[in-house]
């Protein structure tokens, strides 16, 4: 819990500039990311009632906030959006941000919920940081309901093998900390970023541990050359 701590705490430092930062290293790139995100789940779910749609590791807002245009673009009705989140400096945005909406302040591996009450739950480029990884995911098997659908949309550990992969490493590690740095003002939270990608797990291995929990994968894309992947699963 520890490095668990120290991860929250350099989320609370760049909380002011997140959205800012978001939008212009993904030059854009990550509000498409997530708007298809979400309207392919909302189309693997079907034309059921959704009572709740949770965003665990929320951050400002950001993917609720589309979720809620795609919720109404496609002409669905949902009763509550609710966002997790251990970082209190991220909370306090997302709520100036959204004020309609319940955010609570909690972990991805001990979600403050009951037993299958989420219709559909996301986490977007958190699973990462998540450092008790498995407990969280089982967390979200348990709090979706039966046929509930789980969406990740993750920068998963490439195997670097042809010319863009290099681009985008290069990129990832020379230029994304710098820029990032220079608008937090926070370089060392940049430079964790390519880090935490290549320590983290293949889609493939992504893919596994979800199986193992029991969740059936419904569908797998890979955005911009690779760089972000969105794994859709069903309980």
């Amino acid at each position: 819990m520890d490095k668990q701590s120290a991860i929250v705490n350099m989320f609370d430092n760049i909380a002011h500039s997140y959205d800012k930062a978001n939008r212009i290293l993904s030059f854009g790139s990550d509000i498409v990311w997530r708007r298809r995100a979400c309207r392919r789940a909302l189309y693997l779910y079907g034309q059921r009632a959704i009572n709740q749609i949770t965003d665990v590791a929320c951050g400002t807002g950001d993917m609720l906030r589309y979720w809620q245009k795609e919720v109404e673009h496609g002409g669905y009705a949902v009763a509550e959006y609710v966002g997790i989140d251990p970082s209190k400096e991220m909370l306090k945005i997302a709520q100036e941000k959204l004020p309609d909406f319940r955010f609570i302040e909690g972990y991805a591996q001990d979600l403050p919920l009951n037993d299958e009450t989420s219709d559909l739950l996301s986490i977007t480029y958190g699973i990462r940081n998540v450092v008790e990884r498995q407990k969280a995911l089982v967390e979200f098997y348990r709090v979706l309901k039966e046929d509930g659908i789980l969406v990740i949309l993750e920068f998963t550990r490439r195997k670097k093998r042809t010319p863009i992969d290099k681009m985008v490493d290069w990129y990832m590690n020379n230029v994304l900390p710098k820029v990032g740095g220079w608008i937090s003002g926070n370089k060392a939270a940049y430079e964790y970023l390519p880090n935490s990608i290549d320590n983290f797990l293949t889609t493939e291995q992504l893919i596994e541990e979800l199986e193992a929990i029991g969740f059936k994968i419904k569908d797998v894309r890979s955005f911009s050359f690779g760089i972000s992947t969105m794994l859709i699963a069903q309980k």
